[in-house]
């Protein structure tokens, strides 16, 4: 490597550095250490154009290790993405780009939310499936329009997380051979040496995983790294774990190697050993004329790259027109909603469980939205989650649009995120609704991110009965309604599951948890696309002001729908209100929720067969 890398490599410590020093706070050990690596695949690797972010066949690129994030900044800053030198000053402060950890769609360049260590693993995961699936669908010979590799970086935290362990199985086992994992390893944790709490030999399990592992002893030997990365691009039979042996907080004597460069401010003394060290005579903030230079003319190649690419596909649109058609439908992210609106869409000949009703909806949907793709935590049979005539994607074969996760209930919500993230895809995962306890620190970064992943979430309620206490879920709704931006759908029949999916198709601003029972339910004659508003008059009372009002969602608006005729027999007027989803009918107007739910009916009763948190806001 030549010096400007050299000189580059020091920028990205130096700004880095001075960032976290003026915020106060922030995690200076790990862009310190990893600089070396990161700038080595970003400037020799990694396809990418910093003037498109959006680029459809770039390589991703994710940070998993999101507490190092001023690593990515500096990177995105230096090759010239949208983060200023202003950004970088504003680190860790109020609604700057440069957040303290990564944020999907806040900062140009950020392909997933990071910081919750082992996530970034199994979304890139996710991103790897996602190019092989499509791979699969779109690529002809001489046309390989979607071809690119899926990259991480990821740190001792990561890999001591459980979600990484999952992703990293399932990984092997589908033999992603787009998928490279540079590992961080630097032997230090928070709490000290890792040797305290791990001591495993991360190369043989992850051999064990079926991966290539490949080591670097140096991490700041550049093309020790650069090599290292070749060879795993060569091997697309498995993915790819390249060890790379880095020291924490490199080149600050008082820092570098302990405990204390993880997470806080280097200090100025610190900072100006070090720049005195590598020769560093520039003013703060400041990126050296050459580097400027280099990255300029890396932008240059980087748009020629792209252009290639365009080329490429308008020569493709000429030779399969009706391919290139349905790339187009598949990355608009839009659906065809008149068919969704056809009747066909909302019938149903019978009453039955809304798992079954959900698995009936997911192959119509198929048939409207080609790109639905899907799968379980090895419940499929008990979900109905299973695509007919679809296939299963596999190591064998990429073309299937089942997913077969394992129980691995954690890694499959990371990766339905990624699967989503990579874009052109319609990702569902599916669980019993109890194990959605497994899931929720990947359900709260969709929600986060606003990404319109679809949990199919069954055997919702005490409803599952013998199984016992350990497999009913009570307090899980209260628990994900909690969740700001998760829009959390419970139907009471076949109908509103129909609705249900209707929502998680078309809606692309956060995700779906449609709730669903093992136990047959009944088919009302009432229920229809209403149920979109979130919460609706199901049944109205004998008289214009009712004497109380019922509500209820899912499995219980049944009870409430017969209690109400009984109060009719002896003179009590009863309202019934279906309430898929509090979400939903927040959103509504206020003259709406005054028809629903009028405040001069005080005598208001809710049912659900869990925690009452929540209903407080109906019943008063």
């Amino acid at each position: 490597m030549n010096n400007i890398d050299n000189m580059a490599v020091n920028t990205i410590r130096v700004l880095s550095a001075e960032a976290i020093e003026k915020a106060k706070s922030g995690h200076p050990g790990l862009p310190l250490g990893c600089a070396p690596m990161a700038y080595t695949l970003w400037s020799k690797h990694l396809k990418h154009n910093p003037a498109n972010s959006k680029w459809v066949d770039r390589d991703r690129f994710v940070l998993s290790a999101g507490h190092g994030s001023m690593l990515i900044y500096s990177l995105l800053h230096i090759f010239g993405y949208d983060v200023s030198m202003e950004d970088i000053k504003n680190f860790r402060q109020l609604h700057s780009k440069a957040a303290g950890h990564p944020e999907y769609l806040h900062t140009d360049g950020v392909e997933t939310t990071t910081g919750p260590l082992g996530q970034g693993v199994a979304n890139a995961v996710g991103m790897a499936m996602a190019e092989a699936y499509l791979s699969a669908k779109f690529n002809r010979e001489s046309y390989n329009i979607v071809d690119h590799y899926t990259y991480v970086i990821a740190g001792d935290g990561c890999l001591m997380e459980g979600i990484s362990g999952e992703a990293s199985s399932l990984a092997g086992t589908l033999a992603l051979g787009k998928l490279i994992m540079l590992y961080d390893s630097n032997n230090i944790s928070i709490e000290g040496n890792t040797d305290i709490a791990f001591r495993e030999d991360v190369a043989k399990r992850y051999e064990g995983y079926g991966w290539q592992v490949l080591r670097v002893e140096d991490g700041n030997n550049m093309e020790e790294i650069s090599k290292a990365i070749e060879e795993g691009k060569k091997d697309t039979s498995r993915p790819t774990i390249i060890i790379v042996k880095n020291i924490i907080g490199y080149g600050v004597p008082k820092k570098q190697g302990k405990a204390s460069a993880h997470g806080e401010p280097l200090g100025e003394e610190n900072i100006k050993e070090f720049k005195d060290l590598i020769s560093w005579n520039q003013e703060p903030f400041t990126v050296p004329e050459e580097v400027k230079e280099e990255m300029k003319a890396f932008r240059e190649n980087a748009k020629q790259k792209e252009q290639e690419w365009n080329i490429l596909f308008q020569d493709y649109k000429k030779n399969f027109p009706a391919l290139a058609e349905e790339w187009e439908k598949w990355f608009s992210g839009s659906v065809n909603v008149d068919a969704l609106n056809e009747e066909s869409f909302w019938t149903f000949e019978k009453p039955m469980a809304t798992r079954e009703s959900s698995g009936v909806v997911i192959n119509r949907l198929a048939e409207i939205i080609p790109n639905i793709i899907g799968g379980s935590a090895d419940l499929a049979p008990s979900t109905k989650t299973y695509i007919k005539d679809k296939g299963d994607f596999s190591a064998e074969d990429r073309s299937g649009a089942n997913l077969h996760f394992g129980v691995r209930e954690h890694a499959m919500a990371a990766i339905g995120n990624g699967l989503c993230l990579h874009g052109g895809l319609r990702p569902f995962v599916s669980t019993f609704f109890v194990f959605s306890d497994y899931m929720k620190p990947s359900m709260r970064l969709s929600a986060l991110m606003g990404i319109p992943t679809t949990y199919v979430l069954t055997h919702d309620s005490i409803g599952v009965g013998e199984d016992g206490p350990t497999h009913q879920p009570i307090e899980h709704l209260a628990a994900l309604r909690s969740i700001p931006n998760m829009t959390v759908y419970r139907p009471a029949d076949s109908k509103e599951t129909a609705a249900g999916w209707y929502l998680a198709v078309t809606k692309n601003d956060g995700p779906v948890s449609l709730v669903l029972t093992r136990q047959k339910l009944p088919l009302f004659d009432e229920t229809g696309k209403e149920a979109l508003k979130g919460g609706y008059i199901l049944k109205e009372s004998s008289k214009e002001t009712p004497d109380v009002i019922l509500m209820a969602s899912g499995s219980e608006v049944e009870l409430i729908y017969n209690a109400a005729k009984e109060l009719e027999e002896k003179g009590i007027a009863a309202r019934v209100v279906s309430m898929p989803s509090m979400e939903l009918f927040n959103a509504q107007s206020e003259e709406y929720k005054e028809k629903v739910l009028p405040l001069n009916v005080r005598k208001r009763i809710a049912v659900e067969a869990a925690s009452s948190f929540g209903w407080h806001k109906y019943i008063g």
